[in-house]
């Protein structure tokens, strides 16, 4: 295959917009006869095709099609469909799925020795499709399979991706209803050798509740960025809330701060997400001090509480549209639905359990639509090999 690199240096040069041609271009010259990109819709039901492409579906199920096992299993898959060899590889970036690549090739096509070339060149685009984001709505527009409400436009902006993957840990998340989301959210940041994660759930309904959650995260970060201890963003974040809405509305957030080398966690709950531990077979709660929702009083101080994590926990996080959500005989999920949920995942990669987790929720609820959105993060724990060793 023709060097990667140049393949690389191809696609940075390339019109954000033109990725694809690029690589189409490029695979042709190994016998390739057609390619096409498709990326995973907000709600991780569809595979939706980028550009137009005579004779291709616009849309393809995830749970029910050769591009969804591809993109589900995180592994190259090949398909004989209508005499055409296709081959179906997964679109990662650093554990974050993004989309599938298919290439279709000559039926007698030796796919063993293209697969190395094009596993690398999967990655390599899935780096330019997020740069080329910047410049360009076409790989936006393509995750869309309806009409996103401007509250929910406003929160997937905020996300800083659906998963992400490193040596000590994975975690993903996702959001329902994923087109009309409005108050909830989650964010995260890596670096020098901490993870960082925030659960939020802001107050109200729609544009408002949007509104008061973008504050809040982006007051947040502006702390993180700033150096300054766990407790000390989520003051910085309260004073801002509370200068703009004079306790009027409030966000509820858990923040907490993993050390990568030890699992030692530092944790401020202000508010109603919460957390549930699954270690070997025991599934447990784990319980904070609760502490003021940001904004709701002026100069509130915060108190960082500590717990540890080991190699095979599995931690879930809830927002209160997950435990709050009842059945038709009035029993909330977070009773004890959420904890059978959780045991009966624990066998699905953390990329799955957002979603089973919600689909559970859904029919506990009756398949009603909910009254409220719904967050749900997992995190596997992987630890250091030190860690991992003792």
């Amino acid at each position: 295959m023709r060097e990667i690199a140049e393949i690389e240096q191809a696609l940075r040069r390339a019109a954000p917009h033109r990725l694809v041609g690029v690589v189409e271009d490029a695979l042709r010259e190994h016998g390739v006869l057609r390619v096409e990109l498709r990326m995973a819709d907000y709600g991780l039901r569809t595979l939706q095709l980028v550009g137009d492409v005579p004779g291709a579906d616009p849309s393809v199920p995830i749970h029910d099609s050769p591009q969804g096992r591809a993109f589900g299993a995180q592994e190259p898959y090949v398909a004989r469909e209508s005499g055409a060899l296709r081959l179906h590889l997964p679109v990662t970036v650093r554990g974050d799925r993004l989309g599938v690549l298919t290439a279709e090739l000559p039926p007698r096509a030796d796919v063993g020795q293209l697969l190395p070339g094009l596993a690398q060149l999967c990655e390599a685009l899935g780096h330019e499709i997020l740069v080329a984001e910047r410049d360009t709505d076409l790989y936006v527009l393509a995750r869309r399979a309806t009409r996103l409400t401007l509250a929910a436009e406003m929160q997937w902006q905020l996300l800083p991706g659906r998963s992400c993957a490193r040596p000590e840990f994975a975690l993903a998340a996702h959001l329902e209803p994923a087109y009309a989301i409005f108050g909830d959210n989650y964010d995260w940041s890596v670096s020098d050798g901490r993870l960082t994660l925030t659960v939020t759930n802001g107050m109200g309904e729609g544009i408002e509740a949007a509104l008061l959650t973008n504050l809040a995260i982006n007051a947040l970060r502006n702390a993180r960025r700033a150096g300054l201890p766990l407790a000390d963003q989520a003051a910085l974040a309260d004073q801002a809330v509370y200068a703009q809405y004079r306790g009027e509305s409030f966000v509820s957030v858990l923040l907490l701060c993993f050390d990568l080398a030890t699992g030692e966690v530092e944790a401020v709950d202000a508010g109603s997400p919460r957390l549930w531990r699954q270690r070997g077979q025991a599934v447990e709660p784990v319980g904070f001090e609760a502490q003021l929702p940001l904004g709701m009083f002026e100069e509130t101080v915060y108190v960082p509480e500590r717990f540890s994590v080991r190699p095979g926990d599995r931690l879930l996080f809830g927002s209160d549209g997950v435990y709050a959500a009842v059945s038709p005989a009035g029993e909330s999920y977070g009773d004890r639905a959420l904890a059978r949920a959780l045991r009966g995942t624990r066998l699905l990669p953390p990329t799955h359990v957002p979603q089973a987790v919600l689909r559970e929720l859904a029919a506990h609820h009756g398949g009603n639509p909910l009254e409220d959105d719904a967050l749900v993060v997992c995190l596997d724990w992987h630890g250091t090999p030190s860690t991992v060793a003792v």
